[in-house]
């Protein structure tokens, strides 16, 4: 055991006298995303100085997932907690105790909101998982229940697709061989894509990822905070009335691009959900090679300081599912 480690986990479980659904928030999944852990702790300070009461089920709150990556103030600790996350017979790094202490958490529970934000600038948005399917890749049959909290939290926009999109990544990185020895094990893991909400549904459970804007944003706290009062609203745990539905817009997730190299770079400062035209130059190899657009698009999740091996950029395209 690393002594420079964190030497604990902490959560925070509220039981009310009515039995009722079993709703688990976390925050600070990554170390660098703060707004998750500000909005549960004032949500905490709440529940226990009686401004808020849970009137029905069970809440757990995690206000830091990943302590040592807190701690730094850094994405991860040792590595990215949000991918291949699972319970692990022989720890490799510290996120491995993290999976460890945090599926079983899950597997407790029903129902997840996991709080986040992103680096480059952008508006709040929210992730669901697929539609109810019976495939091999991410078999689902709560797809209602996720789509209709996604219209409460307060955010105008939804998008899908994730763990079919990283699949491919994760096809394309088994022969690339980029990154340390740890980094191209997990790399050649078709479970890597797997973070939180994936593995809550693999659980049996449902899930929703909120990205509720980029870190640095002063509003981000209070996006987090009001999208956790609206969930529980919307679950009937707390006394107060159900928030209105919204319109969302749709997209879908259908290409990752990994950086190759320290000297790729982009064409200019795309921030999330700026569109691109079909073959419009997105970005440039350290070889000189153009990136071009494969149709009308908008980028997601732009990573300028991405190091070789990792994603880069997405690229999403508007759905109708919504």
């Amino acid at each position: 055991m690393n002594p420079a480690w964190p030497s604990n986990f902490s959560s925070h479980r509220y039981q009310a006298l009515t039995d009722g659904p079993r709703l688990i928030v976390t925050g600070a999944v990554h170390g660098n995303e703060v707004c998750g852990a500000i909005a549960i702790r004032r949500l905490m300070a709440e529940l226990e100085q009686g401004a808020r009461s849970l009137v029905r089920g069970m809440l757990t709150l995690v206000p830091v997932a990943n302590p040592l990556a807190y701690r730094l103030g850094q994405r991860g600790g040792e590595r990215n907690l949000n991918r291949n996350l699972a319970p692990q017979p022989s720890p490799q790094d510290y996120e491995d105790h993290v999976a460890n202490w945090l599926c079983p958490l899950l597997a407790e529970h029903e129902a997840l909101l996991d709080l986040h934000s992103f680096q480059s600038p952008g508006q709040p948005f929210v992730f669901l998982g697929p539609p109810d399917n019976t495939g091999t890749l991410e078999p689902f049959s709560h797809a209602a229940k996720e789509e209709a909290l996604a219209r409460c939290l307060g955010v105008s926009r939804a998008m899908d697709g994730w763990l079919s999109t990283y699949a491919l990544g994760v096809e394309r990185r088994q022969s690339a061989a980029l990154g340390d020895a740890r980094q191209r094990a997990l790399n050649s893991d078709v479970r890597y894509g797997v973070g939180t909400t994936e593995y809550m549904r693999s659980q049996g459970g449902w899930a929703l990822t909120l990205e509720c804007g980029q870190h640095d944003d002063p509003a981000a706290p209070e996006v987090a905070y009001r999208a956790v009062v609206n969930t529980l609203a919307h679950l009937g745990m707390i006394r107060s009335p159900a928030p209105k539905p919204q319109t969302l817009q749709g997209l879908s997730l259908y290409e990752v691009v990994d950086k190759q190299h320290d000297a790729d770079r982009f064409v200019r400062d795309w921030a999330s959900f700026d569109p691109v035209r079909r073959g419009e130059t997105i970005a440039v190899r350290a070889d000189g090679k153009t990136l071009l657009a494969p149709e009308d698009s908008c980028i997601v999740f732009p990573s300028p300081g991405a190091p070789p091996g990792q994603e880069w950029f997405y690229l999403a395209r508007p759905s109708a599912r919504w």
